[in-house]
């Protein structure tokens, strides 16, 4: 039996609209600085993926990414948990070991529990991808529709050539 409180909480977060705008925030780096909007590589399209490691379909999302991978080295990658960077290591080494260690991926804790409330995601896995002019191309929480990411980054990629 759903609490009143329980069905207030569901119907606020599924009337929420993604961030349109890549929000202002802060991230933990592993190296305990602050990793902010700020800091977001300049001209390059950003991806951002919100996990949870305990989460099945989170697993399977980034799997997918991993496998997306050489179509995705081209955008700034953020996967964020807020989760401890041991488990979010853990999380890498087992699901998607190829992630580990690119220069284009960020691995951030979202220490301050800020992503949900900037980025207004409908649920976990949550995925973004921003222009180079922070503006949302797409936002995903299937773990199955990481292909359209990379259909998306090809389409800009082509426009940028002409």
């Amino acid at each position: 039996m759903l609490s009143a409180f329980s069905l207030s909480l569901s119907v606020n977060v599924f009337s929420q609209i993604p961030a349109q705008v890549m929000p202002e925030f802060q991230f933990l780096k592993r190296d305990k600085t602050i990793f902010a909007n700020k800091d977001v590589a300049l001209g390059k399209m950003t991806f951002f993926g919100f996990f949870d490691v305990d989460c099945d379909h989170c697993q399977k999302a980034i799997k997918n990414i991993e496998q997306q991978y050489p179509y995705l080295r081209q955008v700034y990658m953020c996967l964020i948990s807020t989760g401890a960077f041991d488990k979010m290591d853990g999380f890498l080494r087992k699901y998607a070991p190829a992630l580990q260690n690119k220069r284009n991926v960020e691995v951030l804790q979202d220490n301050l529990n800020q992503f949900i409330s900037k980025f207004k995601p409908y649920r976990y896995p949550a995925m973004f991808l921003y222009s180079s002019e922070k503006k949302l191309l797409d936002y995903e929480d299937n773990e199955e529709s990481v292909f359209r990411f990379t259909t998306i980054i090809k389409n800009q990629s082509q426009k940028n050539k002409r």
